[in-house]
């Protein structure tokens, strides 16, 4: 039987996890799409939610037969998102309330995203830089979701291991790229349907989520 091992860190998503941008992204994809005679549906999805600016940019040239650059593309989508961010960070039901009882627990966080370093210190300011320990951001490390390197790179950064962290993400793109690093995960799924699995655990909203659920999940994963 294995041993207990304790909660030393929650590594969170950011977009449609802490903050209700996960729509503003798909937005702001939708219309760059629109401008390139395409009319995004659920194909697209996969290559738009949890992922990276450049990879969507490449989605949308490769879908309009290169009618546009990639740069090009990837800059607009950056510039419309970006604008709506800044009109509309709204933190989600559960989110502050989890932060700072994971602070007064002594539990140690981060903030693991897949959006440019301009657009998390967006939200960095309107959620509270002191609620987080460190934060990483698209282009920061070698690759980025679904890729295990963010979580791996917060993991190190906090001085934890990653079978002592349990990550917090609403995307499959996201799921992927914890479970790859190791770390169990709680999804709060956003506009895709994610399923349990061993070493992860669905919930409804932030509202469900508590130090007991946290640690029942490694409990579980160790088991």
């Amino acid at each position: 039987m294995s041993s207990r091992t304790t909660l030393q860190a929650v590594l969170f998503d950011m977009d449609g996890t802490l903050v209700d941008t996960e729509g503003l992204w798909w937005q702001a994809a939708e219309e760059e799409a629109r401008t390139l005679g395409i009319t995004l549906g659920e194909d697209d999805v996969p290559e738009v939610l949890g992922r990276a600016v450049e990879h969507t940019a490449t989605h949308l040239h490769r879908v309009s037969n290169g009618s546009r650059s990639e740069a090009s593309i990837a800059a607009a989508l950056d510039h419309r998102f970006v604008e709506l961010v800044s009109q509309q960070v709204v933190p989600l039901p559960g989110a502050l309330e989890l932060l700072d009882g994971l602070a007064d627990a002594g539990i140690r966080t981060a903030l693991v995203s897949a959006s440019p370093r301009h657009v998390v210190d967006l939200v960095l300011d309107a959620l509270g830089r002191r609620r987080f320990a460190t934060s990483f951001a698209a282009g920061e490390t070698p690759q980025t979701k679904p890729a295990p390197d963010p979580y791996l790179a917060a993991v190190r950064a906090l001085g934890a291991s990653p079978e002592s962290c349990v990550a917090v993400e609403d995307t499959p793109t996201g799921v992927a790229s914890a479970e790859a690093a190791g770390v169990a995960v709680i999804a709060v799924p956003s506009m895709t349907p994610i399923a349990p699995a061993p070493g992860r655990a669905v919930v409804r909203s932030l509202l469900d989520v508590d130090l007991s659920l946290l640690q029942r999940l490694l409990d579980s994963a160790a088991a």
